[in-house]
């Protein structure tokens, strides 16, 4: 029944938030206006100042008549804008129906109330240090500072340091597309690796993660200080970091670590090992994690109070992250006692990690994790009335919802309600805080677009123009160095390349000719060889008249073929004489075992093509020697030369001898071994030939006929080589 009894309450509850909800949205539609009273003035004269623009954020305008007064519907809680070209834009929050009166003093800029001399270095560098004072507190007075800076600077160098401090402010001020112009633009006066650093951070907090990165590894790192190169290795640790690319963020991180532990930079080494940590962390390496946390919760120790308790924060969360909540409570409760000691030299910003009502709430929401509810509740009330006191909005929401959410699990109904009806209050002015906030920004916007516009005209002035002109010029000339340079380079890469590849053809071309010069003159030899021993049989035959014959053919051969031996291409016709003058010998000893017909068909212009020597030489010596000649009966041999193409001839050698496997058969080992060398010989001949022409010839061999003596044919087709 107590159970029952709790849902109820509970459904009863969420019923009563979602009630309020709806009638929290319904006033925020339909918001109570009144009309509000007001006048502007001088503050020093008191003269009403007419026709000034009057807005309000909900949309409604009017202006200030001849008297400087001005009637306008509006809302509590609205943003009234007061504007004019005369004096700086006022904005006022309205807060009842009351009558206002703006007193306000003309707008006068440094640069109008005094004439800043261009000879004077010393007063470029007072409005610099001046901006950088301000750089802070008052955007608008450190842009006006830069402004007057710009108008009086006459040197890349001072330009540079001009928009170098402009970028800062922009920085500062979270318009971080603004900053990455101006330090490009302080680049583009003068290199410094210095702005590269910063504008490195300034891609990184604009979430332009890649270019970042190019910009950190563009940088020199010879040239860094050891402390900027600890932030080059911090800050390419932290881009990984945002990239969830935690391993290269890790090695980042260390990098930096190794180079401020070398040079004893104190506050980088506590800062790099609790990065490495939270990177550890991220990774889900938690030993990792802690035992660097364990070193920069040291490190931190020795340093000033706040850094410590910064420290002491950082791993609460990570203990929090590791449902470790009693260690994380215990560092939490060490933190706020330091924190208590220390707020009185320093003041915490509500952004700040460390101000005492986030820690209450943390601790409350940390016991609300243990169902510890009883010490919950005490932490999570003293938050809200430390956050109201300091008026942060945000975590007095925050715990107050914490708190409605302790009171509904604890069972106490009552109070859930009233907390969650407090709660909803909260939104209410967080969403109209909220409001402002964005409206404020967009105005903060817009006036940083106006200053950037003033500044930008300020660049049309003589002196500035003369000095980017010259330096447009010089950087031009560099660059068209450069681009030269780089032409010259990659033409005379190519035209070396040119010669080389030239080169190589050409030493290819001569070890192919080489090659084909070696096989030929290993020819000579062998053919020689076997014509000397048909002398030598004619001579042992006593058949004189015959020897003497013979030798009278074969000189008339041998002359030709020496003589053509140092050519790699005869004609046509030589080489059919050649072939005639061959196998005129070879039938003059063998002339009772084969017969030879030389054919060449009339189509055939002879003249027109060329063919290396002795190519065709060694097939008609294998049909007579390894075929015909074992043949029983007469044989024949049968030259054809064709024309089957207009640029291709087809050389047939056909002979009816015993055939290649009957001749092979018949060999001794001796025979075969000198065999397969004069085939090879003519193989290599024909593979350079058409390495070094483009497949020119092409050689077909196979049985004649299918009867016992089978024969052999040889087909060869010849392309025209030149």
């Amino acid at each position: 029944m107590k159970v029952f009894n709790r849902h109820i309450l509970i459904y009863l509850l969420l019923f009563c938030v979602c009630n309020l909800n709806a009638q929290d949205q319904d006033s925020r539609t339909s918001k109570i206006t009144f009309i509000v009273k007001g006048s502007v003035i001088e503050s020093d004269t008191y003269k009403p100042i007419p026709k000034v623009n009057i807005l309000v954020n909900g949309g409604a305008y009017t202006t200030t008549n001849s008297q400087g007064e001005f009637k306008i519907e509006v809302a509590k809680g609205d943003e009234l804008v007061i504007k004019h070209s005369d004096f700086e834009t006022v904005y006022y929050i309205i807060k009842s129906n009351e009558r206002i009166k703006v007193e306000v003093k003309p707008n006068e800029s440094i640069y109008s109330r005094r004439k800043w001399s261009k000879s004077d270095p010393n007063i470029f560098n007072s409005l610099i240090d001046s901006a950088d004072t301000y750089l802070k507190s008052d955007a608008e007075k450190s842009i006006q500072f830069i402004t007057d800076a710009l108008a009086i600077s006459s040197t890349t160098r001072e330009n540079a340091e001009v928009y170098e401090s402009l970028g800062d402010v922009y920085f500062e001020w979270n318009q971080y597309d603004l900053a990455v112009s101006n330090y490009k633009i302080s680049l583009q006066n003068l290199t410094s690796n210095e702005v590269r650093l910063k504008l490195a951070k300034a891609f990184e907090f604009n979430k332009n993660y890649q270019e970042c990165i190019g910009v950190y590894n563009e940088i020199n790192k010879v040239e860094l200080t050891n402390w900027q190169l600890t932030s080059l290795y911090e800050g390419l640790g932290d881009v990984h970091f945002f990239t969830k690319n935690y391993e290269a963020s890790i090695d980042a991180y260390k990098l930096g670590l190794g180079v401020a532990e070398k040079h004893l930079i104190t506050p980088k080494i506590t800062d790099l090992n609790s990065k490495i940590a939270q990177a550890y962390n991220a990774s889900g390496a938690m030993e990792e994690a802690e035992g660097y946390f364990e070193n920069s919760l040291s490190l931190a120790a020795k340093e000033n109070k706040k850094r410590a308790v910064e420290e002491k924060v950082k791993v609460a969360d990570f203990q929090n992250k590791n449902q470790a909540y009693d260690d994380e409570i215990v560092l939490r409760k060490q933190a706020l006692i330091e924190i208590e000691n220390i707020e009185s030299d320093s003041v915490f910003d509500n952004t700040s990690a460390i101000t005492p009502q986030k820690q209450n709430y943390k601790i409350g929401s940390a016991y609300a994790l243990q169902k510890d509810f009883e010490n919950a509740i005490p932490y999570l009330e003293k938050s809200i009335e430390e956050a109201d006191d300091k008026e942060d909005l945000v975590v007095q929401k925050d715990a107050t919802r914490k708190l409605s959410e302790v009171y509904r699990d604890a069972g106490e109904s009552e109070k859930a309600i009233v907390t969650a009806r407090t709660y909803e209050r909260l939104v209410d002015e967080l969403y109209i805080k909220k409001e402002q906030e964005i409206s404020q920004a967009a105005r903060l916007l817009n006036d940083f677009a106006a200053k950037q516009n003033r500044i930008s005209s300020l660049e049309s002035d003589r002196a500035l123009s003369e000095s980017k002109y010259q330096l447009t010029t010089e950087r031009n000339k560099r660059q068209s160095l450069i681009i030269y340079s780089l032409i010259g380079g990659v033409l005379l890469l190519l035209i070396a390349g040119y010669f080389m590849f030239k080169n190589m053809k050409q030493q290819k071309l001569n070890n192919n000719l080489l090659a084909l010069k070696s096989l030929r003159s290993q020819m000579n030899p062998h053919f020689i060889f076997n014509a000397l021993n048909s002398v030598n049989s004619f001579i042992s035959a006593n058949d004189e008249r015959t020897a003497n014959k013979y030798l009278t053919d074969f000189s008339l051969l041998m002359r030709a073929v020496l003589e053509n031996s140092e050519e790699d291409f005869i004609p046509l016709e030589k080489e059919i004489e050649l072939l005639e003058l061959y196998t005129k010998l070879e039938h003059f000893r063998f002339k009772d075992k084969f017969n030879y017909t030389i054919a060449v068909d009339d189509n055939v212009n002879i003249s027109e093509f060329q063919i290396p020597p002795m190519l065709l030489q060694p097939y008609i010596e294998n049909a007579v020697w390894h075929g015909l000649r074992y043949k029983k009966i007469m044989g024949k041999l049968e030259i054809v030369i064709s024309q089957s193409a207009p640029n291709e001839i087809t050389i047939t050698i056909i002979d009816d001898g015993i055939g290649r496997e009957k001749s092979k058969s018949l060999k001794t080992q001796h025979q075969q071994k000198q065999n397969s060398k004069g085939m090879g010989n003519i193989k290599k001949r024909v593979a350079i030939l058409n390495a070094m022409y483009r497949d020119k010839v092409d050689v077909f061999i196979d049985d004649y006929q299918e009867e016992e003596d089978k024969g052999t044919k040889v087909v060869v087709r010849l392309k025209k080589f030149k």
